[in-house]
Order: C-alpha cells, then sequence, then structure tokens
C-alpha cells in the first residue's frame, strides 16, 4: 500500500471531513439536543451501545476471528460521518438530529475507541502477541484528526456561513474519494489472498450492516413515533465513519487484514443506505417537517 496515501493523505482526509461536519454544525445543534434530548439520546444509545454489541453477536455467529473480527469491532466504534448527513437530506429525515449525532458522538469516539480497540485485540486477538494498540498515540492523534477539526468547522462556519454552505458538498464527495483509494490500495496489497478474505468476512458485515439498520429503525420507531428522527437514526446506525475505521486498521495498526471489513462495509453501505433512500422517498406516508441543510 502506497504509505503516502495511509501516513499522510488518509489522516488529512479525516481531517476535512470533521471540519465539514464543523461547518454543517452550529451552537443551535447543542442547544436542540437540550431541548429536545429523547431523540439524540436515542440515536446516540444505538450508536455508543448497539453498535458494538451486534458487533460481538455477529462475530460470534459468524465465528469470524483474529484480525478479522477486530477490524469488524473496531468498525462499530467508529461513528457516523458526513455520509450520513447527506443521505439524511436525501431520505427526508431530521438533519439538525443527524447533524448533531455525528459531532457528539464524534466528540465521544476518541476517549472510548483506543480502549475498547485495545480489549477487541486481547480477545480476538488468539494471544498474538505482535499486535498491539498504541493506546495514547491513538487518542492524541484522533483528538487531532476527529475533534479539533470539528471545532475548527464551526468557527469557519460562525464567520463565514456562505463559505461553509458551498464547501460541504465539496468534502462530502472528497471523503467518498479518498475512501474508495484506500480500498483500492488494501484490495490492492493483498493481492490473491483478497477473494477469500472477501468469503470469510462478507457475509459478517453485511449481517452487521442490515442487522443495525433494522434494529435501529425498530428502536428509534418504538421510541419516537416520528418518521423523519426514525430515518435518521437508521442512517446514522448504518452508515459508519469507514474512513476513521481505516486510518485505525491501516494508519494506525498498519494491518491490511483488520481493513477488510471497514472497507467492504465502506461500499457495501452505500448500497443499502441507497436502498433504504429509495424505498422511504416512494413512501405514500406523510414525513414530519425536518430541519433544512
Amino acid at each position: 500500500m502506497p504509505p503516502n496515501l495511509i501516513e499522510i493523505g488518509l489522516p488529512i482526509a479525516l481531517i476535512l471531513i470533521m471540519m465539514g461536519v464543523g461547518l454543517s454544525l452550529t451552537t443551535n445543534d447543542f442547544a436542540r439536543v437540550l431541548k429536545q434530548p429523547k431523540s439524540f439520546f436515542v440515536g446516540a444509545a444505538c450508536q455508543l451501545f448497539l453498535l458494538p454489541l451486534m458487533a460481538v453477536a455477529v462475530i460470534a455467529v459468524t465465528g469470524l476471528n483474529a484480525e478479522l473480527a477486530i477490524g469488524l469491532f473496531i468498525l462499530a466504534l467508529c461513528p457516523g460521518g458526513t455520509t450520513s448527513n447527506l443521505y439524511t437530506y436525501l431520505a427526508k429525515g431530521d438533519v439538525g438530529l443527524s447533524v448533531s449525532l455525528t459531532a457528539i458522538v464524534g466528540f465521544i469516539t476518541p476517549f472510548i475507541l483506543p480502549f475498547m480497540a485495545a480489549w477487541a485485540i486481547g480477545f480476538y486477538g488468539q494471544g498474538n502477541s505482535t499486535i498491539e494498540f498504541p493506546v495514547l498515540k491513538a487518542w492524541l492523534q484522533l483528538i487531532v484528526v476527529g475533534v479539533i477539526p470539528v471545532i475548527i468547522g464551526m468557527g469557519l462556519r460562525a464567520k463565514w456561513p456562505e463559505f461553509a454552505k458551498k464547501a460541504g458538498p465539496y468534502i462530502n464527495w472528497f471523503s467518498v474519494l479518498v475512501l474508495l483509494l484506500v480500498i483500492v490500495s488494501i484490495c490492492i496489497q493483498l493481492g490473491d489472498k483478497l477473494i477469500d478474505y472477501i468469503v470469510l468476512a462478507g457475509p459478517a458485515v453485511i449481517l452487521l450492516n442490515l442487522l443495525t439498520m433494522l434494529l435501529g429503525y425498530a428502536v428509534a420507531t418504538l421510541y419516537l413515533h416520528n418518521r423523519a428522527q426514525t430515518r435518521t437514526i437508521t442512517l446514522e446506525v448504518g452508515l459508519q465513519n469507514g474512513t476513521l475505521a481505516l486510518l485505525v486498521t491501516t494508519g494506525i495498526l498498519q494491518d491490511e487484514v483488520m481493513s477488510i471489513a471497514p472497507s467492504i462495509y465502506g461500499l457495501f453501505m452505500f448500497v443499502s443506505a441507497g436502498i433504504f433512500v429509495a424505498w422511504v422517498r416512494r413512501s405514500a406516508l406523510p414525513v414530519e417537517s425536518h430541519t433544512p441543510v
């Protein structure tokens, strides 16, 4: 894998992606969470608790082990990204809720992911002492690429709102492009072993994506009784920040095998999210008003 793409390109890409989150965020979004906490806490609970638990269950059911299992679990720890905000808009969901979840859960993730990833390596690593997770280094790196850019983006939005509005879509497309480039690089690096790993990890990845979207939809429907917010939480749970997962697996851990699950997920989530958006847009049921972009 080209080292510059991982060591330089991927962190820069993630910084820009998270800055894009900040560009779409205002202090009103945080105030909105305080005014309507129920929808936020349901969404946050699905992301912070439901996803990792479902990852553990899927790993157990499918028999995934070692690096493939670790990669899938790390993916489940990552928050939604700007792509979930875009798909929420296309699905006529609650964009304000989507952005709030992306930003706030993104703030929380750097404090959780290093410790949970270290646990996964110890639990699924099958006693492989060569796999070590630098918790402090990972925490610092995630703060630099995942938290500070959001704050900078919010500052730019506050000072130059028109620039923020115009730059947002370009950053969304840029994040998709970088994710695809990294996935292609991983595929080239694995060579002949690629098909074997896809066969092993593919079913688990697809199951995790579909199961979490289904459960996210069910939980939101049960507790919120609001179609726009239900659509939002379904997509927030189903569209994880694959770029962040790849930064951890390839940039910090430097393990291409761990990157298989995030790579497959990064491609399949567009298929499942696209089908979901097409379904809800064709629905004849009325949709509650949602926050505009």
